[in-house]
């Protein structure tokens, strides 16, 4: 297996949708009722007497004596919560000295600042860090985005999402989002395109430790320290069904199959309407030659992608690209009905009218696209697509 490729702006949780290693027998008997946390955790067949890393005084925000040197020496005492955010972010992503480069490691904020290497949640860790010692109001902030999906060996990945959110209190709030395909210093609006959610320092540290797990058991690390990383983040948040899903992965893995249901099962216990813990077990029910319950479960996980308005914008492009115009547009009027600002989705719908040889309503439909782009790079690419589309298209 190759390690997975997280982008910078989906890089805070993983969760592997599918493992296709055989897996022994299982013990036969267990069901999720007896399960449990205490027999999923505690008293887990894969611990078999190994010792346990204590991971529990790792401190995912800690800031060294180097760290609390450079925002002194670049952040000017005496300035307001948002001069300091502005200063603070061009000293981080603005100038020469301080280049952040982008890997799929998670690090905490001192091991972030070290290396000046991570993932998007490793430079999350370092900013919030920075901007507690400045005095801010700094929250990890979880952001529903559309669905983005990896293939490493015979697992696939999916990329989960958190940024930086600054409450000012009595002025606008902030949000500070490293996705390195645009300029972080200027301010973008994430507060309509995307659901969004303030998360606690507990919901961030099992994210920090559910991306280790899942990372050491790619690498084909020890399971006893794999499961450390699992049990770590659970500790800090068991309603973290990424964490329980790939707990259950690594159980499926290892030859436990049952004890992989109670882990999915569990999963579904904290979000009940989680796709990736759905998939892992109708996959895992078809293994087990239990089809109905293998149909169920896939019957739920279409239902519920077929509500996410993302998926039904994958859907129509993939119908556009055959041909299928009209039944593009019945997706995308579905996904703008659901974002209604979401610029994709309109220009799509122009691409769909511009292909289908309607000028009018394709004009429309991406002036729409333009309107609701949020900088002017993306205006600027919807008006040449337009132009484009249009010298194809007939009088």
């Amino acid at each position: 297996m190759v390690l997975h490729r997280l982008r910078i702006a989906l890089g805070a949780s993983m969760l592997i949708l599918a493992s296709c290693a055989t897996t022994g027998p299982g013990n036969g008997n267990l069901s999720f009722e007896d399960a449990g946390d205490t027999m999923l955790l505690d008293a887990s067949p894969l611990i078999a007497g190994e010792k346990l890393l204590d991971l529990s005084s790792i401190d995912v925000l800690e800031m060294s004596p180097e760290m609390t040197a450079f925002v002194d020496d670049h952040v000017p005492s005496g300035m307001s919560p948002p001069t300091r955010l502005k200063i603070l972010l061009r000293a981080v992503v603005g100038g020469d000295e301080f280049e952040l480069v982008y890997d799929d490691s998670t690090r905490t904020a001192s091991e972030t600042f070290n290396a000046r290497h991570g993932n998007c949640l490793s430079f999350t860790n370092l900013f919030i860090a920075f901007a507690r010692h400045l005095g801010l109001d700094a929250s990890y902030q979880e952001v529903e985005i559309d669905p983005d999906w990896s293939l490493t060996g015979e697992s696939f990945l999916l990329n989960q999402h958190v940024n930086v959110f600054i409450d000012f209190r009595h002025s606008a709030e902030r949000v500070v989002d490293f996705n390195f395909s645009y300029d972080p210093t200027i301010e973008y609006d994430f507060k309509h395109i995307y659901e969004k959610t303030v998360v606690s320092d507990a919901r961030a540290r099992a994210h920090y430790f559910n991306n280790l797990g899942a990372e050491f058991m790619l690498q084909g690390r020890d399971t006893p320290q794999v499961f450390s990383y699992f049990l770590e983040s659970l500790t800090s948040d068991d309603s973290f069904a990424a964490a329980w899903t790939n707990l259950g992965i690594l159980y499926r893995r290892e030859g436990y199959p049952d004890y992989a249901e109670a882990a999915y099962l569990r999963a579904l216990t904290a979000d009940p309407n989680n796709m990736v813990a759905m998939s892992n077990l109708a996959s895992l029910y078809e293994q087990m030659e239990r089809a109905r319950e293998a149909e169920r479960y896939r019957e739920r996980v279409t239902h519920h992608r077929m509500k996410n308005p993302y998926y039904r914008y994958a859907l129509a492009r993939n119908e556009a690209i055959e041909g299928n115009f009209s039944s593009a547009r019945k997706h995308l009027r579905y996904a703008i009905g659901k974002r209604k600002t979401e610029s994709r989705f309109h220009a799509l719908m122009g691409v769909s009218y511009a292909l289908d040889g309607n000028r009018a309503a394709a004009q429309r439909w991406m002036a729409r696209a333009t309107d609701l782009a949020s900088n002017e790079a993306e205006k600027k690419h919807f008006s040449q697509k337009l132009d484009r589309l249009m010298s194809l298209v007939e009088e």
